[in-house]
């Protein structure tokens, strides 16, 4: 079988990152307010008083400390409670595409290739900014790619459904070399206004490059071992938001058009599908999970985290097996588990290997076995 190899990867961080205390004295600011606006309802048990956010309860919560954001402005405004964007016209690049630009540039230069070298363009993320024409296409024009493009959503785990993807159409013959990019705007798509959620997620883009071993020529290129993905539907994570919301006479505000989720059913049911599925992919390909040099899982929340490598591993990962980065970018969906390949991946010796897992809603979750090549 041929091998196909990550050869490059690039990370996009906006510039502006917004801090637990800045996020905690927005919201309460918006809670207080609302409980002084509404003290007659709540006093009198129609309405409920909103609870103050704090610094302590987000890290317990997350392990989050900061997060990166298109815009604060709007989000740490109490009256506004949302990132400000600035619409675009149509003939100016979107913001999805921007993102994607910047990231994949920085992975193609990782990889020593030009949009020459590049016949396929996969944008695989949470959130689309339109239905069509695809955001991968735009990509692929702004790069002066040739051969084809498309978008595809699988939730959080939309980077590693595109990596089996793209695998599957080298070694099939479809394309040679498949520039993957996940560009997550998740701060438009939270409710700053909810104090159990308005601290997860922050913004970036990622990229990768996927190429066979032949034609390789980065120096830290990681062979793609196997490939495992699995779904199961489940209503704990959701966001409603689509087309039809205009034929449902949906507002903008109806709270179930954005980000919900049942956090404590999330936990408990995400985290052994998750430890299974890495259990079992390691045994079917004969790996010992003593050879596990590195796991770079979802960064959704760190207790999460921690229990799945407990799991996988059988003890607790010190630091350096399953690098962390969600106390800097918080939750970035799709992203996070490669920018943390990204960022925890040059060390790593020659045959080494790790996993690379991201999970989320579907439930859907990805898990990738690679092996340091150079």
């Amino acid at each position: 079988m041929e091998q196909i190899v990550i050869s490059g990867t690039g990370v996009f961080t906006p510039e502006e990152s917004i801090t637990n205390k800045e996020l905690v004295k927005a919201y309460n600011s918006y809670a207080e307010t609302y409980n002084s606006n509404n003290k007659v309802d709540i006093s009198r048990g129609n309405k409920i008083a909103l609870e103050l956010s704090s610094e302590e309860f987000i890290y317990k919560a997350s392990g989050i400390k900061s997060r990166y954001v298109m815009d604060k402005k709007g989000i740490l405004d109490p009256e506004i409670m949302h990132p400000i964007l600035d619409k675009r016209s149509n003939d100016e690049p979107s913001i999805l595409a921007e993102m994607s630009v910047k990231a994949a540039k920085k992975a193609m230069d990782s990889a020593g290739k030009t949009s020459n070298d590049i016949d396929a363009v996969i944008t695989a993320c949470s959130n689309l900014e339109r239905a069509y024409p695809a955001i991968s296409i735009e990509v692929q024009q702004l790069l002066g790619v040739s051969g084809f493009a498309f978008d595809m959503n699988v939730a959080c785990s939309s980077a590693t459904f595109a990596i089996q993807a793209a695998a599957d159409m080298i070694r099939s013959g479809s394309a040679k070399t498949i520039l993957i990019v996940n560009p997550e705007i998740c701060s438009g798509h939270l409710d700053f206004k909810d104090r159990d959620c308005h601290f997860i997620f922050g913004d970036v883009c990622t990229a990768l490059i996927l190429e066979s071993k032949e034609t390789a020529k980065s120096n830290n290129s990681f062979e793609i071992v196997s490939t495992k993905c699995i779904t199961q539907f489940s209503n704990n994570i959701r966001n409603n938001f689509g087309f039809l919301n205009n034929v449902k006479k949906s507002s903008p505000l109806d709270r179930d058009l954005l980000f919900m989720q049942e956090g404590r059913k999330v936990f408990k049911e995400v985290v052994p599908m998750v430890s299974q599925l890495i259990t079992d992919h390691i045994e079917k390909e004969k790996i010992k999970t003593a050879d596990i040099k590195r796991l770079w899982l979802h960064q959704a929340n760190k207790s999460m985290n921690d229990f799945i490598g407990k799991k996988v591993l059988g003890r607790a990962p010190e630091d350096h097996e399953q690098p962390n980065i969600l106390q800097d970018y918080a939750n970035t969906s799709s992203a996070g588990s490669i920018i943390a390949f990204s960022l925890y991946s040059e060390d790593m010796k020659n045959d080494e290997i790790g996993v690379l897992c991201s999970f989320g809603a579907g439930y859907s979750a990805g898990s990738i076995i690679l092996k340091k090549t150079s």
